[in-house]
């Protein structure tokens, strides 16, 4: 919130700067794309210029949005089926590493550190991680393509509408498996004996022991790690290599044939939609440091460190690889304002849920107030009342491990059921409820707080600084003195004037009277 707010400042500020105070959008409305003029072939007068111009039809407009919004659904349900398909990735590889660990001549020390969890969850990040990239190529033609083929009127829609499709997708493409493990992954395996399957084939994964708050982590730092240097790669390497392409015809040329013109005309275009990947970038990294950060913290520092060093790929980039971009007045960052608004809110809903349900810290508070068994150390015994018991002969032929179980009787697992020789056998305890509602209390109580906190910040610190309300309000005082003077001047010239005239005309008739006069003597 205090990043947003001190963001309308600068961004009041620039306006001043740059004079934009008094510019409004909404001339950009009235200006039409030359595609739109090019490709719509009947006209109606606009009610605003009172002239005729081009329209697209709206039975034309319905079917385009429809074939636009289909293809949209459809490449994000291609993200969830590769989110799915990292996941039985995920279920099937975990036994043959564990296997494999389990017969391999591995150091001890090294087997301690490289559990199958954490192998499973390394590899399908980064299987993810590529996923995501090619995915991510594939649509921005796509979006680009299904932009073009709706015929936006004007340039601003047509901006507007290729950041929501964008935006959209990549909110799908980065996120989801990040939701998945922080919100899904672990709370519907079932327990021994009941295991829940996915089609039927893959039992449904569990978190590590320690909870799925490491493998969040592991997720996030090689999804957002990999992207920022990915992108800088790709920001810096690729144009070079284009120019450096391009001016192979160089090295044969003397300077006098191949004039430095020529080779500033031969650079990259930087083009119309270069600042939206910039801006896609940056909202996307809001995303990651703010979305997650409750369960990886060090977030914000790495986002920082790769902006520092962005900061100046892009000065090297637009000084030495590009050609100098083309100036275009803009009011603010537009919709990407309220797009970062969105993520703001959206962010307090799922660090509160990180905290309830992916960490252990409800959990443990509930055990210390409500069910410590030793005063002294209040925590003492927490691990054991977090496991519950379950009596290896209740397995069914179905999920009976593959291992002969006769020389344990019992084994424990992470849940809040009761044990077999309960009335209640294997249906949750009372625990489990207390827990559930303390999350719950813990969700509602926090949100609410953090609204409360977070809107009386942004009420409380003005979009505009002072310096800046006083010197608008100092130029159209001004503005007002001198039109106020001279229309006075103005009135002031046309009084004397008409007094001068009036004072003419005395003359003439007293004149006139005097030959009248005259003439009767």
């Amino acid at each position: 919130t205090l990043f947003l707010e001190f963001w309308k400042r600068r961004q009041a500020r620039l306006k001043y700067e740059w004079d934009l105070v008094d510019f409004e959008e909404e001339q950009q409305q009235l200006q039409l794309r030359p595609e739109y003029e090019a490709k719509c072939t009947k006209k109606r007068k606009n009610p605003i210029t009172q002239e005729m111009e081009p329209y697209l039809p709206l039975t034309s407009q319905a079917v385009r949005f429809c074939v636009s919004g289909t293809t949209v659904l459809f490449w994000i349900s291609l993200i969830i089926a590769s989110m799915i398909a990292v996941i039985v990735y995920r279920l099937a590889v975990y036994a043959a590493f564990a296997s494999f660990m389990e017969n391999a001549q591995t150091p001890t020390p090294i087997r301690r550190l490289l559990t199958p969890q954490l192998a499973t969850s390394v590899t399908a990040s980064c299987l993810n991680f590529v996923i995501i990239m090619i995915l991510n190529f594939l649509y921005e033609r796509i979006a680009t393509w299904i932009t073009d083929m709706e015929i936006p009127r004007t340039h601003l829609e047509y901006e507007n509408r290729l950041t929501m499709k964008m935006f959209l997708f990549q909110f799908v493409n980065y996120y989801s498996s990040c939701f998945y493990v922080a919100f899904f992954k672990g709370k519907f395996a079932g327990y021994p004996g009941s295991y829940t399957y996915l089609f039927g084939t893959w039992r449904n994964e569990e978190c590590d022991p320690a909870g799925c708050l490491i493998e969040l982590t592991t997720q996030l730092t090689i999804i957002m790690a990999g992207k920022q240097i990915w992108g800088n790669v790709q920001e810096a390497v690729v144009p070079w290599i284009w120019n450096w392409w391009g001016r192979r015809r160089a090295r044969s040329s003397p300077e006098n044939l191949y004039s430095r013109w020529e080779q500033d005309y031969d650079l990259q275009t930087f083009g119309a939609l270069g600042l939206f990947y910039e801006y896609l970038e940056m909202v996307i990294q809001f995303g990651f440091i703010t979305l997650f950060v409750a369960s990886f913290p060090l977030a914000p520092l790495l986002a920082l460190m790769n902006n520092i060093l962005e900061i100046r790929v892009d000065a090297w980039k637009l000084t030495t690889q590009f050609k100098r971009p083309v100036a275009a007045k803009a009011h603010s960052i537009g919709i990407w304002q309220e797009i970062l608004n969105g993520m703001a809110i959206l962010s307090v809903v799922t660090n509160a849920f990180i905290v309830a349900f992916t960490s252990d810290m409800i959990p443990r508070l509930v055990y210390y107030y409500a069910y410590y068994t030793d005063s002294n150390s209040p925590m003492s015994g927490y691990i054991n009342s977090s496991l519950s018991v379950f009596q290896t002969s209740d397995f069914s032929d179905a999920n009976k491990p593959e291992h002969s179980t006769e020389d344990f009787l019992t084994c424990r697992y992470r849940d809040y059921r009761y044990p077999p020789d309960h009335e209640k056998k294997y249906t949750h305890t009372m625990q489990f409820w207390h827990i559930l509602a303390a999350k719950m209390a813990f969700i509602i109580i926090m949100e609410h707080v953090v609204f409360i906190v977070k809107f009386f910040i942004a009420w409380m610190i003005p979009d505009v600084p002072a310096e800046v309300k006083a010197k608008i309000k100092r130029e159209k005082y001004l503005t007002q003195k001198i039109l106020h003077e001279y229309e006075l001047n103005k009135l002031k010239q046309k009084l004397c004037e008409g007094r001068t005239y009036a004072n003419m005309e005395k003359e003439v008739i007293a004149s006139e009277g005097r030959v009248e006069l005259a003439e009767v003597m």
